[in-house]
């Protein structure tokens, strides 16, 4: 079960029998991956570690299944939905991704305790605890200061420590840290940022999805690079992301 110290949900204290209700639901969730083919017991132990109902800002909002956007007053309905395997709104016009997509990106990049991991997107910081969860020293640039600033503190709170936020343009990456072992962005891009590859060190591996040709989804492609300095591309899918923009905010 959560521990105490995680029973507080953005200064929400939640009962003992909303903390079963949501442990089962991540039981729950941890098989519905199995059953879609996460298979890395490392992955699926972060996940199962994580309480992600903290990674939303519960305060005086409900979900709205139907129009899939926060509305005011009350915090049980989000509650049934946070172990979901579904994208949901945290504002801004972003989301925290499908437990599955996070799930499915960690695993392809193969990730080791002590890899130096560039994550593109903080975003809540749900991924960043996965890949911190597993080992992992992140390096995560969000280009939303309000996310940017509400990961940080919300990654201290759970007493994570080998981590490193920026407010910034992922486009950029974070050239003064490079090389990383992998790199993962949570975003879609409308191209391949040729600037991300080169902060990969040999061997390294890159995980993005790009959009696609039909303009509806994104390929997930998968980069690593060799030792003759070029890149190997293997395409894992089709899915849908936020779009990865430009700038600051």
């Amino acid at each position: 079960m959560f521990s105490r110290k995680n029973i507080l949900t953005n200064k929400i204290e939640l009962s003992e029998r909303e903390l079963l209700l949501l442990e089962g639901k991540r039981k729950q969730l941890l098989k519905q991956l199995e059953k879609k083919g996460i298979k890395d017991k490392n992955v699926l132990n972060a996940i199962g570690k994580i309480p992600r109902h903290l990674f939303f800002d519960l305060r005086n909002t409900v979900y709205d299944k139907e129009k899939n956007k926060l509305i005011s007053q009350g915090i049980s309905v989000m509650l049934d939905y946070v172990y979901e395997d579904k994208a949901l709104p945290i504002g801004f016009g972003q989301t925290i991704s499908h437990p599955y997509t996070v799930a499915f990106q960690t695993q392809a990049l193969s990730i080791k305790p002590g890899d130096k991991v560039l994550e593109v997107g903080t975003g809540s910081g749900y991924q960043t605890a996965v890949l911190l969860e597993m080992g992992a020293e992140v390096y995560s640039i969000e280009r939303i200061e309000e996310l940017h600033l509400r990961s940080k503190e919300l990654l201290k709170f759970l007493e994570y420590t080998n981590f490193h936020l920026k407010h910034g343009d992922g486009y950029a990456g974070w050239p003064e840290y490079a090389p990383f072992d992998k790199i993962i962005v949570t975003a879609a891009a409308p191209y391949l940022p040729e600037k991300l590859l080169f902060q990969l060190k040999e061997g390294g591996k890159m995980i993005i999805p790009v959009e696609s040709e039909n303009k509806q989804t994104q390929d997930m492609l998968l980069f690593t690079r060799d030792k003759n300095n070029t890149f190997v591309k293997q395409k894992l899918g089709d899915f849908q992301f936020v779009p990865m923009l430009y700038n600051k905010e």
